[in-house]
Order: structure tokens, then C-alpha cells, then sequence
């Protein structure tokens, strides 16, 4: 696949001399309740950012949203305004940015199933899709520092990218999340605009965990369909330890300083798949600890490029 990058900011400095937009972008400065109620994120800006168990201060501001995520580090105020104005764009150009994959019978029969759906990243009409599992240790939902971003970059290589709300509380049911959503994005691929045939998974921390254990045992295991397996699976920062006879190429990132998520387990595990014949490959970064998203400014800035890369190795490997 062409790897040109593209991107819809493009043309943000035409966009800002147009002066019949329908939505205006936000900035460093504005409250996470303003974002949250901003009338482009009507019905779900609550997922935006991760309340699940907070009372929100109204007094938040983008620059300041590092006490929302414990889990996580290297939280970027620039990038974070960067994800909300992108999908400020998309949805200023007409795009539908957030699926339900549950149905409202399901959501009835389950009302914690309410709290679920799919922020969809639109790349390249046909091209391959991922989905990708924020983490925060299964109590909160980090998608906005290692989601939405990690979406965007997707993007920037003409890939669909999906990023998932779940529900938290434990594993489990998670992942059964991500079972019902695959299913739901295999079940519409013709409205969506997606290839089936290749896609990947992406997890970070406790996300990795979903994505891994899709990989080892198959979404029927966790109430989807019987489908495919991903190509390939993309962990960042996660101890994660198990694995079958029949796992995906894995890709996996660990900052050295992590206290959550040791490194070595990681490489263990990589270093098994490697001993099985299975496409691996480890990433460990000095001086960075859990949760680093992007790694801006950090020695593992630029690991998403190096994971996109492997993804479409394990393509071209298939179309052989």
C-alpha cells in the first residue's frame, strides 16, 4: 500500500479564514466541560476525556488534564488540542465519528453496555482498519493521550483506525467489548468503507491485554463472531504474560523505567513467539516510564511509526 502520508490539517490555515464554520476549535485553554458539551460531540463527548470515577472540576483545563489519567505520562497539551480539533474537522466535513456497536436491545438488556461505542478515524476508502484500546488499568479510559492520537498517525498513512470505549470494571467484560465491536465492524464493512482482511489491534497497558488476548484465542472465545484473527497485534507497556500455539505477529513497546509494566516480561514473551516462529519484535526506551502515549519529547517518540511499519509487513507477507 502507497505509504504517502495525508492528513486533514492540511488545510487548517484556509479553514481559519472561513467564516461560516458550524464548529469552532478549541484551545489549551478551554475547560474539559467545554469540550465535553461542545455541539460537535453531541451524544458522546462525554467519552472524550476519562470520567468514568471523577467528579469533574469544571475548572480543567486542556493544558491541566494530567490528574484524569494516574496511569499515564507524557500527557501532551498540544496534542491532546490537536485530537479534538481533528475531530472537530471530520465531523465539520460531514463524517459520522462515533458507532454503537451494541444495539439498543443489548443496551437494555444491559444497561452498562450504555457506556460503550466506536470513535471511527476514517482513512483511505478500502483500506485496512485497526482498533485500539486505550488503557487505564480497567478503572478509566485513556483514549484521549494513547487513542485518539495513536488514530490520527493512522491516519496520516491513509489506515481506517477505530478507537474503542469499553467498559470498565474488569478485564473480561472488556474484551468482550472489543469482541462485540470487531464483529460489528466485520458485520458493516461495506457501509463503513473498510478492508476485513488485514486488520490489526492496538492496545496500551491494560488495552494491550484486550488486543492480546483477542490475538491468542479468537473473538468467539469472548462472545463475537467467529472471524478471522488480526495480522497483527501492537502492545505498548504491558506485563501481559500469556500466549497459545497460534498467535498473530506482535509488536510490543515498554518504556525501561516502567514500575507497572516490567520490561522483561515483555521481552519474555516476545523472545517465546520469536522461539515459535511467530513475527515478533521488542522496543525497550531509556529513560521513560508507563503510560507514554506517543512519547513526545521522550526517547520512544516515533514507536507508532516503527509499529505501522511492522503492520504492513505482516500485509505484505499475506498478499504474497
Amino acid at each position: 500500500m502507497n505509504r504517502t502520508k495525508v492528513s486533514l490539517r492540511d488545510t487548517d490555515p484556509i479553514r481559519s479564514l472561513v467564516t461560516n464554520m458550524r464548529y469552532s476549535y478549541v484551545n489549551k485553554d478551554d475547560s474539559v466541560e467545554n469540550v465535553i458539551n461542545h455541539p460537535a460531540f453531541k451524544k458522546f463527548g462525554q467519552y472524550l476525556f476519562p470520567l468514568e470515577k471523577i467528579t469533574l472540576d469544571e475548572s480543567i483545563k486542556l493544558n491541566d488534564i494530567n490528574d484524569l489519567l494516574p496511569y499515564h505520562h507524557n500527557i501532551n497539551a498540544d496534542t491532546t488540542v490537536n485530537s479534538i480539533n481533528y475531530m472537530i474537522d471530520k465531523i465539520e466535513n460531514g463524517e459520522t465519528i462515533f458507532y454503537d456497536y451494541y444495539t439498543k436491545l443489548q443496551k437494555k438488556e444491559d444497561q452498562d453496555k450504555e457506556s460503550t461505542g466506536l470513535f471511527f478515524f476514517r482513512g483511505k476508502k478500502c483500506a485496512p482498519f485497526a482498533v485500539i484500546c486505550a488503557g487505564g488499568a480497567f478503572s478509566y479510559i485513556g483514549s484521549i493521550h494513547e487513542g485518539f492520537p495513536y488514530a490520527i498517525e493512522l491516519n496520516k498513512f491513509g489506515y481506517n483506525a477505530f478507537v474503542i470505549q469499553y467498559r470498565i470494571g474488569n478485564g473480561q467484560r472488556a474484551t468482550e467489548d472489543l469482541a462485540a465491536a470487531i464483529t460489528y465492524i466485520f458485520n458493516n464493512a461495506k457501509m463503513l468503507q473498510v478492508d476485513i482482511d488485514n486488520y490489526s489491534l492496538w492496545g496500551s497497558s491494560a488495552g494491550a491485554i484486550m488486543a492480546a488476548k483477542i490475538g491468542s484465542y479468537g473473538t468467539e472465545r469472548f462472545g463475537g463472531d467467529v472471524l478471522p484473527k488480526p495480522i497483527a497485534v501492537i502492545m505498548a507497556y504491558s506485563s501481559y504474560s500469556d500466549y497459545s500455539e497460534n498467535e498473530p505477529a506482535t509488536f510490543a513497546v515498554v518504556g525501561e523505567e516502567d514500575k507497572i509494566a516490567r520490561s522483561m516480561s515483555m521481552e519474555h514473551r516476545i523472545l517465546e513467539l520469536k522461539n515459535k516462529g511467530i513475527p515478533a519484535e521488542f522496543h525497550k526506551y531509556p529513560s521513560v516510564g508507563h503510560g507514554f502515549g506517543l512519547g513526545i519529547n521522550t526517547s520512544a517518540e516515533g514507536w507508532v511509526e516503527k509499529a505501522i511499519r511492522f503492520w504492513e509487513s505482516q500485509i505484505y507477507c499475506q498478499k504474497k
